[in-house]
């Protein structure tokens, strides 16, 4: 009888054998892939937080940040003990006696967590919260809170302690995407962490424990009951007397939040996307892309986009040619200028003729940042103000004619492309000079044929015209018909070369350091001669000859020579006025966003205007 009670309790037994020895055999398999992972994939890589995008101006003053997460690392022989007892003593008092975990303090809590409907977080060390800030998540399992015993396991075997703290120190969230104790200091007070007062810091070792709960900006009473908590802390482990926290907690706390420079929004979004091209021709991104078609090319640019937020995030020190006082003037005059005209829109860029630096940058009225800029996004028909580059100084190149040489201006078709003048005028033989200062199209599209459409876009190709296709290597382009047009940067750039006949692309950046200040990039300086000399001065004659007897009539520049061409396109949708001073280069644009005729400003020269403000 007891034998055959024994063989039925075996017997009904077995499934919860087999319940217990599966669930053993999943927890040694997970455990088992556990640590091969570990093995194959815990190496402590550098720290990824992202490090502030710091721009300069021409003379070194800060002018704008930009940085998603607010971040500045200690060493932690400068971490103040203070602050590493704070710590310490409120979060793991046996960081430096454990293996990674304190099997204690996880009793404690499974203990704690068992009288609970759900899982609660509990009995984590230093350790165990580092891993779960570069590892893991804070999902409430315990098949995530076993990965994590593990990993801070191998990380203890891997680290020394101090290494630990230091990482941890550098690494807690403190709200408001600001991160570790330096970051905080910096953020919340505007001082270096070793200048923090001891309520100080207790106030932002208060944070990280609920960075919601305890954000100062908008919890600071909660934030001070935490601080004087923390204190409490102190004093039950002897690490300050009674008094003295007493002493700390009476101390008044006045937060002197940082606020990011955030100046000159135009020229700030236009370098971001300058540093996206310096990085690509630098390093060969430029190159591939152009040989790269369809789904390969689409890797290409992510490769690229991962490049630059790669960089970015290191935190890098990007040196321009910005002249904030000049750039801030042309910003309000135009503004202004631009108010009066309803939704009228306009843009512009001012390059130095020696340095080939963009000193000034318009991108639209009402800027704010991150919107389109106009500067350097808006791609429209240039008109007449592109056959200085397209016709008339490669004409004087190849042939070496002279702006006073009679040309023909008579009615002239190439195929069936027979174009009209302006008003429908019939034009005779007339000087070069002539043409140019009235934008005789028959006289445009016959030195064009005259030279070729190849000779032609050999010249133009040595610009940095991006948005001219195959499709655009047609007699069209004589007059400024473009598949997709130009932007004002791009034609300020290219009547640069009229200055000396050589190009070099303009830019914005002058270099890129690291956060040591080491040299990462800056852009080629050497020149490459596309206009002899004698082309050069021709062309300057006939753009001074506009201002003077021409369409230019109006444009002026305080620094001695002044020369331009304007451009109109079809139903007057864009009005262009591109040339150059002494010292400078500019092109403005201005039109709608939409097209539409701005025939009835015409003689309003609103892009004189502009163009005045920003070259003198």
């Amino acid at each position: 009888m007891r034998n055959s009670f024994g063989f039925l309790m075996i017997i009904l037994a077995i499934p919860g054998l087999l319940v217990i020895g599966t669930m053993l055999f999943k927890e040694v398999q997970f455990a088992g892939a556990q640590q091969a992972s570990i093995e194959d994939k815990i190496v402590m890589p550098e720290v990824e937080t992202p490090l502030p995008v710091v721009m300069t101006d021409r003379d070194g003053t800060v002018f704008s940040e930009e940085y998603v997460n607010f971040y500045e690392p200690y060493a932690l022989d400068d971490i103040p003990f203070f602050m590493q007892q704070l710590f310490l003593m409120n979060e793991d008092e046996e960081f430096y006696n454990h293996v990674g975990f304190d099997v204690s303090a996880i009793t404690r809590a499974f203990l704690t967590n068992a009288q609970s409907s759900d899982v609660q977080q509990g009995g984590s060390t230093i350790t165990q919260q580092l891993v779960r800030m570069r590892y893991l998540t804070t999902e409430k399992s315990y098949e995530r809170k076993i990965t994590e015993l593990f990993y801070a396991y191998e990380l203890e075997k891997m680290h020394e302690k101090d290494e630990i703290l230091q990482m941890y120190l550098n690494e807690m969230y403190f709200s408001n995407l600001v991160y570790g104790v330096g970051g905080a200091a910096k953020y919340y007070f505007q001082k270096d962490l070793p200048q923090l007062t001891k309520a100080e810091m207790a106030f932002i070792a208060a944070i990280p424990n609920n960075p919601t709960m305890y954000n100062p900006l908008k919890n600071f009473d909660a934030t001070k009951k935490r601080q004087e908590l923390l204190l409490d802390g102190l004093v039950r482990t002897e690490i300050i007397t009674a008094a003295e926290a007493e002493a700390i907690k009476a101390e008044t706390i006045a937060l002197n939040v940082k606020e990011k420079t955030q100046q000159h929004p135009m020229y700030a979004t236009y370098v971001l996307e300058e540093f996206k091209w310096l990085v690509a021709e630098t390093e060969g991104f430029d190159k591939q892309l152009d040989s790269a078609q369809g789904d390969a090319k689409k890797e290409v640019e992510q490769k690229l986009d991962a490049r630059v937020t790669e960089l970015l995030q290191s935190g890098v020190i990007i040196h321009t040619a910005l002249d904030q006082a000049r750039h801030a003037q042309d910003v309000a005059k135009m503004d202004a200028v631009l108010a009066r005209h309803g939704d009228l829109q306009g843009a512009g860029v001012l390059v130095d003729n020696v340095k080939r630096e963009i000193v000034s940058l318009y991108g639209g009225k009402n800027y704010k940042k991150y919107d389109f800029n106009r500067a350097y996004q808006a791609v429209r028909q240039p008109g007449s103000a592109f056959k200085p580059l397209a016709v008339y100084a490669p004409y004087i190149q190849e042939t070496g004619a002279y702006a006073n040489q009679t040309i023909s201006a008579k009615p002239i078709c190439v195929g069936t492309f027979c174009p009209d003048n302006y008003g429908g005028e019939v034009y005779g033989n007339t000087s070069m000079k002539n043409a140019f200062r009235w934008s005789y199209n028959t006289a445009a599209l016959r030195l064009f044929y005259n030279i070729g459409v190849d000779t032609a876009f050999n010249y133009l190709h040595q610009f940095n015209f991006q948005s001219l296709v195959e499709e655009d290597e047609n007699y069209a382009a004589s007059l400024g018909g473009l598949t997709y047009g130009v932007t004002p940067l791009e034609m300020a750039d290219a009547y640069a070369s009229f200055s000396d006949g050589s190009y070099v692309r303009a830019h914005a950046i002058r270099s890129v350091k690291n956060k040591d200040g080491d040299m990462l990039y800056e852009w080629p300086q050497q020149k490459q001669q596309i206009w002899s000399p004698h082309t050069a001065s021709q062309i300057r004659s006939m753009l001074a000859d506009v201002v003077v007897n021409g369409t230019g009539e109006g444009a002026y520049a305080t620094d001695g020579y002044i020369g331009v061409k304007t451009g109109t396109t079809n139903n007057w949708n864009d009005y262009w006025l591109a040339g150059l001073s002494t010292n400078y280069s500019a092109s403005i644009w201005i039109g709608y966003d939409k097209p539409a005729s701005m025939q009835r400003i015409e003689k309003s020269k609103i892009h004189h205007q502009l163009f005045n403000i920003l070259i003198n």
